[in-house]
């Protein structure tokens, strides 16, 4: 009798297990989405200066809240994730040529010309001078969708194709990107000055191009003549103190680690032949033991320390790091900098953005802006689930280029009234 009468309660314990689960499950999509982050407009990291305050009134995304995607926008690892395997969303496919350029030692760096497709807001020549991300190049989705925005501004676009990324294009040399090597780069942007004598550039770097185009502007102070500005987005400024960060679990920094070294062992074993194989031409330091230990690493650190420090002849990863990192560099740069990072970028270690913070904080050509989301050249937009094709990120470069273009036109008529004014007198 008394079972019987125990009978009933059971479907609602189950009744109550199921709805434990169903919370249970809610929490960890809440949590994993980040769903009750608020949205807010980035937060900037700038002296008060007539720059900066006229950067604030022609630059509506630096003070406007960044939405991003509802459901997963907030989520730093899918716009990392969604960047990585889908790049954009319907990506144009805008019209270059492959320029080619023999170096020194016998490399042979390519880049992708596009012209304008309209007329320039200041009716002047201005050209982007591009340098992607890790073994990135011209053909990459996020870069042409950028690209061809860039195009209907009234931007001529110069796409430097990292030294061994592009499938089919065979190195001639036993040498292929690394880092901090601003060589091809550098040759991309002379190219540009000789064959366009009256533009002005604006130089953009995304991720580790980003610390390419700064360490290159930083180098020389010729190197940053015809330069109005430079925008670098998503790089961590300092490898000798992102390494530790990156062998890290927290945020997953780890799992990305060996996804990008796989990535850079196929490319380093494609080009096997010329990097390994018998040549006069190879690093002395370059042998089958390298080889050897390329095929079991499971890091960056690993990869850069058995093989593309060697390419520079550095004697020690440490060494590599220091000398080709942008960190010592960005107090040599004079020109308008954007530094763009995201607060929930899976990659950048919190602890790198003190770099950025510090320097808007003492120079007046420095801003740094930092929204909550947008991972990791993510930045995608969008109403509740599917992202638009152009990002924050791409409208908010061509943004500060244009103000920037008009803050130097306004300084070059108020020089030239003055100078008018000073004759007359």
């Amino acid at each position: 009798m008394s079972a019987m009468l125990e009978t009933p309660e059971l479907p609602a314990v189950f009744d109550g297990v199921k709805l434990a689960a169903v919370a249970a499950v809610l929490y960890v999509i809440v949590r994993c989405l980040n769903l009750k982050s608020p949205t807010a407009p980035p937060d900037l990291i700038y002296q008060d200066s007539a720059l900066s305050r006229f950067l604030l009134k022609s630059c509506p995304l630096l003070t406007k809240e960044y939405i991003p995607p509802l459901i997963w926008g907030k989520s730093g690892h899918i716009q990392t994730a969604l960047y990585g395997k889908m790049g954009r969303v319907r990506s144009p496919h805008p019209y270059g040529l492959r320029k080619y350029l023999t170096m020194a030692d016998g490399a042979t760096a390519t880049f992708d010309l596009f012209e304008p497709q309209s007329e320039h807001c200041i009716g002047e020549d201005v050209t982007m001078v591009i340098c992607p991300g890790i073994a990135n190049h011209s053909e990459k989705q996020y870069i042409r969708t950028f690209v061809d925005y860039a195009q209907k501004n009234g931007y001529r676009c110069a796409v430097l194709n990292h030294l061994g990324a592009l499938p089919n294009i065979e190195l001639t040399s036993p040498r292929m990107f690394t880092y901090g090597c601003t060589w091809e780069f550098g040759a991309m942007v002379n190219y540009i000055k000789r064959t366009y004598p009256q533009t002005q550039l604006v130089v953009v770097g995304f991720s580790l191009g980003g610390n390419i185009v700064c360490k290159y502007l930083g180098e020389t102070q010729a190197n940053q003549e015809r330069v109005l500005c430079c925008v670098s987005v998503c790089q961590g400024y300092s490898a000798l103190r992102a390494q530790e960060t990156f062998m890290q679990w927290d945020q997953c920094r780890r799992f990305y680690n060996f996804l990008m070294a796989d990535n850079m062992k196929k490319i380093i074993l494609s080009h096997r032949q010329v990097l390994f194989g018998d040549s006069m031409k190879k690093p002395q330091s370059l042998s089958d033991a390298d080889l050897s230990k390329l095929y079991t690493a499971t890091s960056l650190m690993q990869i850069d320390d058995n093989v593309m420090r060697k390419f520079h002849g550095y004697s020690s990863l440490k060494e590599y790091y220091e000398e080709e990192s942008c960190l010592q560099y960005l107090h040599r740069i004079y020109v308008p900098l954007l530094l763009v990072n995201a607060a929930d970028d899976p990659l950048v270690h919190e602890s790198l953005l003190s770099i950025p913070r510090t320097l808007s904080e003492k120079r007046e050509n420095v801003m740094h802006v930092l929204p909550l989301h947008g991972g990791h050249l993510g930045f995608f937009e969008g109403s509740v689930l599917f992202p638009e094709p152009l990002t924050w990120m791409d409208k908010l470069v061509v943004q500060y280029a244009n103000a920037i273009c008009q803050w130097e036109k306004t300084k070059s008529h108020c020089s030239d009234t003055e100078q008018a004014v000073s004759g007359q007198e």
